[in-house]
């Protein structure tokens, strides 16, 4: 769907866009679609300004910059138990929108709904959300004071609140939304397009030692064609990589690469160009139908149709992951501006010897799988040529920096006046804004803290192994360690008895994944991990009806037996998995010494939820299994706190961690298909605490885990 950039007025058509997003007294604002039901279970969607000034949101009918004084319709601030959750596309009104829902971590009946027409605004809204929420998780940090006042504002509220209008009113809205909202839909809130090139956010490979060995065997239309020599050696199947780098940023190639305009998808698609939307199941994941003519590939000289599904996520880092992955290149004051990295990824059974050698190559490129990888040589021409697609949408980073914030006292307006703005979607009246909210004034102070958001990147190329934590630092040293034999620890999977053991748990080594080395903070350096600091104990696997938290206090847990009280420390790692029925793989961490109170685990033991959301790192690797499911979990390190709900459990010895993996859409997607090939796969876990300060580095692993081909029915039931 082509975006018209919006006029002064408001209305879209052609001419030079609005500079909206970062303004002098950096405030963050742009125009979003709200999103929710009203009270008679009719849906809506009204186009409204959206306004962050530090922790504070404001949402208007009208652009405040346009209309000096005009009230915000809702108003609050952004507390630190808000979750920004990615829902990905929706169907509205025959317009793709992508959708971002809040929700309150502790309140789950607070929620509400925004949505943008480009998946890069929907990124951006996320970062500037993540900032204000960081501007409150450091008030909270200053003292009671600041608390307390955090505590008396009221939160943002962007759930429907429904009132009675006048008739009249409501049939304007309908003359109103007669007369064009297709135009509406195709507005972006263009958030961040003033901020400069001096973006927080690079890219990097993963956090994983992976087995692949990828070697360039062609050089084609100047994209690297790649082959995993370490599978091929098997000779079965080979897979095979197609990687160009595209002058666009990875929001932009994603938009190009999710379109099935017809017209659009000819220019640069030579296998798949005729494709029509069957179904979307949610926001990660459609069925499409197509057909194509492989009279130039094949022996076939007649149209061939096809059916096929595509699912896709976005990692923490924007890179977005299927059979592709794009992700961007944030080069600072690069001369082509943002770039990004595409790979298109395939298997192919190599038969009658069309693969490997020189003389057979003109073979391999009358294949479909070769036309797959040439999609990747097509995207970067099509993009090329058409230079607008990447100057028009080119997003950049939100700066990680607290500004100064003002703002004038002022009432809320009043909702029967004129709206500038019709209601793009509502056909009821009744679905408008309750206009209620309390305009009270804020101010900020002088203050400008700088805040750490760096991405991941493998600066050396030798790999060193970090020195082991310093347990003298982190457990007491003053007490002698007692001795951990998981014999004496029961739980209800088996341990295994070495690798090649099935259905079972091992601990592995943490030399398999990276983290962050002792001069990290200067040079992005990581190196691998060294031996856990905690012990797994043991590992529960249960199958329940509805997911369950606080394993704990279960009398048939492990902490509440008599060889468990008696341990110094257990950290519980509760992660509950969606399912039909549901599940809860339930790790026990165990220390041999007590913990060091003013260590880093210490202060997260004993710390704020807050903290612990902000520092509990998890890194996933598929160790064995289909390549694709290894694509889907990925290798990068996951903030669990800011991708998923985790509640906390602290008592006596222990501190439990309940992993709600349900609560994000696209979490409950990478189950799904992990679970499909759950007996075949082979999973490394790595649970860490991120570090911050120099004081912290270098990184320590607290406990890892190895899940081999696990068996659901294996799962006891848990009586509660």
């Amino acid at each position: 769907m082509a975006v018209a950039p919006l006029k002064a007025n408001g209305s879209a058509a052609g001419g030079s866009p609005p500079q909206e997003g970062v303004s002098e007294t950096g405030a963050f604002g742009g125009w979003v679609y709200h999103l929710g039901v009203n009270s008679i279970g009719r849906e809506y969607c009204h186009l409204r300004y959206l306004l962050i000034r530090g922790k504070y949101v404001e949402m208007y009918k009208r652009d405040p910059r346009e209309n000096p004084g005009i009230k915000p319709i809702r108003r609050g601030v952004v507390g630190h138990t808000l979750v920004v959750e990615e829902l990905g596309r929706r169907k509205v009104n025959d317009g793709d929108l992508y959708v971002l829902r809040f929700r309150n971590r502790l309140d789950e009946s607070k929620k509400g709904e925004i949505a943008c027409a480009k998946v890069g605004d929907a990124r951006k809204w996320i970062e500037a959300f993540d900032h204000a929420k960081q501007q409150a998780e450091y008030e909270l940090s200053r003292g009671a004071s600041a608390r307390n006042k955090l505590n008396m504002e009221t939160e943002i509220n962007l759930e429907h609140q429904p009132r009675v209008r006048r008739v009249a009113h409501g049939l304007r809205n309908l003359i109103n939304i007669g007369q064009g909202p297709e135009s509406l839909l195709r507005k972006s809130s263009n958030l961040g397009r003033t901020v400069g090139l001096d973006g927080y956010l690079h890219g990097d490979g993963g956090d994983v030692i992976e087995a692949h060995e990828w070697k360039c065997v062609r050089t084609v239309n100047g994209i690297r064609i790649f082959e995993d020599v370490a599978k091929s050696k098997n000779g079965k199947a080979v897979l095979v990589k197609a990687v160009g780098v595209v002058d666009a940023s990875a929001d932009v190639v994603f938009e190009v690469f999710m379109n099935v305009d017809r017209h659009q998808r000819y220019e640069w698609d030579m296998l798949t160009g005729d494709l029509e939307l069957v179904e979307s199941l949610d926001g990660h994941f459609d069925v499409l139908y197509g057909t194509y003519e492989p009279r130039h590939l094949t022996r076939w000289h007649s149209r061939r149709d096809f059916v096929f599904s595509r699912q896709w996520f976005r990692a923490q880092d924007g890179t977005y992951t299927s059979t592709w992955e794009i992700r961007s290149l944030n080069i600072t004051h690069s001369p082509h501006g943002a770039r990004c990295l595409v790979m298109q990824m395939v298997e192919i059974q190599p038969v009658g010897g069309c693969w490997g050698k020189n003389n057979e190559w003109s073979k391999f490129e009358k294949t479909v799988s070769y036309a797959f990888l040439s999609q990747v040589a097509g995207l970067k021409e099509y993009i090329g040529a058409n230079p607008s697609l990447a100057s028009e949408f080119l997003t950049t980073s939100l700066r990680s920096k607290f500004f100064d914030v003002s703002s004038s006292n002022s009432d809320h307006e009043d909702a029967n006046g004129a709206d500038e703005f019709y209601d793009a979607i509502s056909a009821d009246s009744s679905s408008d804004d309750d206009d209620s909210d309390n305009g009270e004034q804020f101010n900020g102070k002088d203050k400008k803290v700088k805040l750490k958001n760096i991405s991941w990147a493998i600066a050396s190329l030798a790999l060193k192994h970090t020195p082991g934590p310093d347990l003298n630092q982190e457990l007491d040293s003053r007490v002698p360690p007692i001795v951990l034999d998981p014999r004496h620890y029961h739980g209800s999977f088996r341990q295994g008895k070495d690798e090649t053991d099935s259905n079972c748990w091992t601990s592995p080594s943490g030399a398999a994944f990276m983290i962050r080395g002792k001069t990290y903070l200067k040079d992005n350096t990581k190196v691998k991990g060294g031996d856990p600091l905690l012990q797994l104990i043991a590992v529960d696997w249960f199958k329940v009806e509805n997911c369950i938290s606080k394993v704990a206090l279960h009398p048939s847990s492990l902490v509440q037996s008599e060889a468990g009280k008696k341990l110094p420390f257990v950290l519980i790692v509760n992660l509950e998995v969606p399912a039909r029925p549901n599940y809860s793989l339930v790790l026990y961490y165990a220390a041999d010494r007590p913990v060091n109170k003013n260590s880093l685990l210490g202060k997260f033991i004993d710390g704020s939820d807050m903290f612990r959301d902000s520092r509990l790192k998890l890194i996933p690797s598929i160790v064995e299994g289909y390549w694709m499911v290894k694509r889907a979990v990925g290798t990068k390190a996951c903030l669990l706190g800011k991708a998923v709900t985790c509640k906390y459990l602290r008592q006596d010895n222990f501190l439990e961690i309940d992993v709600d993996i349900g609560s994000s859409s696209v979490a409950r997607g990478v189950i799904s298909l992990v679970l499909g090939y759950v007996t075949s796969l082979v999973v490394d876990l790595a649970i860490l605490i991120e570090a911050k300060e120099e004081a912290e580095l270098p990184e320590y692993i607290l406990g890892t885990v190895r899940l081999n081909r696990v068996k659901l029915d294996s799962a006891v039931p848990l009586e509660v």
